[in-house]
C-alpha cells in the first residue's frame, strides 16, 4: 500500500497512467461499451462507476493543453435526444481538476470506437448511465 492513492485506483490502472506519454490516449468505459473487443490494453474496473474513477483519476492526470479535443464523449445516435446528465458531472469532474471548465467534444459512435482502438488503453467499469464513455488526452506536468 502506499499512502494518498485513492483505493479505487487499482495498480493496472496507476501502472497505465504513469506509463502513458503526451498526447496519449485512454477511455474511461461503460458497462455496455465493447472493450474487450476494442483495447490494445484492457484494465477491469468492475463493480466501479466512470465518475468514481475520474474524480481519482484528475488529480494526477494532466489534460492535453495543445489540443481542443481533450475530452471526448460518444456522440448521441437519437437526433435532437438531450444531452447525457453524467456529461455534466464529467465537466464538473474534469473542471476541479484542470482548475478551469472543459469542454467534451462529442465524436459520431464509430469514430469514437475507431479512436478507442487507437487508445493506450480502455478501463471497463460497472458503469450503468448511457453515453458514459470518456476519451482523455494525456499533456504534460510543467512544474
Amino acid at each position: 500500500m502506499l499512502k494518498n492513492i485513492p483505493s479505487v485506483l487499482s495498480p493496472d490502472l496507476m501502472h497505465a497512467l504513469m506509463s502513458m506519454g503526451h498526447g496519449d490516449e485512454f477511455v474511461f468505459a461503460d458497462g455496455n461499451f465493447p472493450g474487450a473487443s476494442n483495447a490494445q490494453r484492457l484494465i477491469r474496473a468492475d463493480g466501479l462507476d466512470v465518475c468514481t474513477l475520474l474524480e481519482a483519476v484528475v488529480r494526477f492526470f494532466p489534460l492535453d493543453q495543445y489540443v481542443d479535443d481533450h475530452a471526448v464523449v460518444m456522440q448521441v445516435v437519437e437526433p435532437d435526444a438531450p444531452e447525457p446528465p453524467i456529461w455534466e458531472d464529467f465537466r464538473r469532474i474534469l473542471a476541479e481538476g484542470e482548475g478551469k471548465p472543459v469542454l467534451l467534444t462529442p465524436i459520431e459512435r464509430h469514430a469514437f470506437y475507431a479512436r478507442a482502438r487507437q487508445a493506450y488503453c480502455i478501463v471497463a467499469t460497472s458503469e450503468k448511465a448511457l453515453y458514459a464513455n470518456l476519451l482523455l488526452k494525456k499533456g504534460v506536468v510543467a512544474e
